[in-house]
């Protein structure tokens, strides 16, 4: 299955985006229009807004990005769209657009799980990363741990219980009155920071799992700034940041390397738009490069939502004949597709299973 072409949409939140990537891996163009100037004033995503804005962007981006690959409608084999999750206002305009570009050109449409993108989006910058492995979905959203047997095929291993890393970061630079969006303030500000200035409890949902908790971390620094003993002429935000951001990097790496550990796997992936926080690659090659693991993400700008991630996970499902029909519709959650567990590895002996949660004693509180 060569020379196959296939066009991403992504209309799932905030960013109006398309790509056309050939065989799965080689992107041919790229164009993303963001809405930031949209919703910066108000701290954060307007559903309303963000679908108005879809409904003007679209078309235009779309034509982008065939013009920049330089091929015609004509020329795709597929259009590959995010069905969900996100905002169903803002989903709702990209399957739309999708089902009348393939009902217009007679070619599959093919419905993506935003996730099933991210997770895809390895491919882009590395099409030869060695499966299984072990993949970080971390995002506003999301932040889930999957154990990736082959291409296309995942096993839920632990999410968060309640807020995502990216969310909670967001939330903490608007406690601080850093702006929108949050998470890359965050991250530029803790680099001239001291994480022991302000120190703050690493955020497990629980020892005794893969699973993720970031709620409490926010509320600890709701308190911290309304504390009579903060010390705000000693503690400067650039110490908040990188104290709160180091709790939360610290636990992502933990849970993630022991995954790996768990089940024996040699390779982790990072995705997702907090896996181009640089505290969190720097620290998770640290821990992978003591325990012998490599680590592969994608490019900054693949990180982040884009067409291209969309299009690359629908070529996995296009050499499947996994096709939507027409009347397809998109949803504004749902957890992502599973299959057949057969070619999944079994954890090491010195691990015990409860379920799809994995409990090691030495980690045990």
């Amino acid at each position: 299955m060569s020379d196959t072409l296939i066009l991403g949409i992504e209309t799932s939140c905030d960013d109006t985006a398309a790509a056309v990537v050939k065989d799965g891996y080689h992107v041919l163009s790229d164009v993303l229009q963001s809405q930031d100037d949209i919703h910066t004033p108000f701290g954060g995503i307007v559903p309303e807004f963000a679908s108005r804005a879809h409904i003007a962007q679209v078309e235009p981006v779309v034509h982008a990005a065939l013009d920049q690959a330089g091929i015609q409608l004509s020329d795709l084999d597929a259009v590959a769209v995010t069905q969900g999750p996100g905002l169903i206002g803002s989903l709702l305009v990209g399957v739309s657009f999708a089902k009348a570009l393939a009902y217009t050109a007679n070619i599959p449409l093919i419905g993506v799980h935003h996730l099933e993108g991210h997770l895809a989006s390895v491919w882009l910058d590395s099409p030869e990363v060695p499966v299984p492995h072990i993949a970080l979905v971390v995002s506003g959203g999301h932040t889930n741990l999957y154990l990736v047997p082959c291409r296309g095929e995942y096993r839920l291993l632990g999410q968060t219980l309640d807020d995502a890393a990216g969310e909670a970061f967001d939330k903490a630079a608007k406690m601080l009155g850093l702006g929108y969006p949050g998470g890359p303030i965050i991250d530029r500000l803790a680099q001239s920071g001291d994480p022991h200035n302000a120190p703050f409890s690493l955020p497990y949902a629980s020892k005794q799992s893969f699973d993720f908790s970031f709620s409490g971390i926010k509320t600890a620094l709701r308190y911290f700034l309304q504390s009579a003993d903060t010390h705000r002429d000693t503690v400067s935000d650039a110490d908040i940041a990188a104290g709160y951001q180091s709790a939360i990097v610290t636990v992502l790496v933990q849970k993630t390397i022991r995954a790996a550990t768990c089940y024996d796997i040699r390779d982790v992936i990072m995705v997702g738009g907090v896996a181009a926080n640089s505290s969190l690659r720097h620290n998770m090659r640290t821990a992978a490069e003591k325990e012998g693991i490599r680590l592969h993400h994608p490019h900054p700008r693949h990180c982040t939502d884009n067409g291209a991630m969309i299009a690359a996970a629908g070529w996995t499902a296009y050499a499947e004949k996994q096709f939507a029909s027409l009347d397809v519709e998109p949803f504004a959650q749902g957890s992502i597709r599973t299959r057949d567990a057969s070619t999944v590895p079994v954890p090491t002996e010195q691990h015990h299973v409860r379920g799809e949660r994995v409990f090691h004693p030495s980690t045990a509180t």
